[in-house]
């Protein structure tokens, strides 16, 4: 098994919100869940339809940051976002 696929493995461990949240503060920085979860708000934003500038006025990150989100979701990813 590669290594993201161990990752999954464990992700999928945790049978509740509790013991996802207390793995990913255990894995993560909080600078890294910080991005994390800005990452998830730059996806759900662009899904919304909102323009691009106006995401990362809004969120205060990089243009670039925000165009990443669009092109993974054409890639066919975040269905379920």
């Amino acid at each position: 098994m590669n290594k993201v696929g161990e990752l999954v493995e464990e992700f999928l461990k945790n049978k509740t919100s509790s013991e996802m949240s207390d793995f990913l503060k255990g894995i993560l920085t909080p600078k890294e869940l910080d991005e994390l979860t800005m990452r998830l708000q730059i996806v759900k934003l662009i899904k919304k339809g909102l323009p691009h500038q106006e995401i990362a006025r809004r969120l205060e990150v990089g243009i670039a940051t925000v165009t990443r989100g669009s092109r993974e979701i054409r890639m066919g990813r975040f269905k379920k976002v």
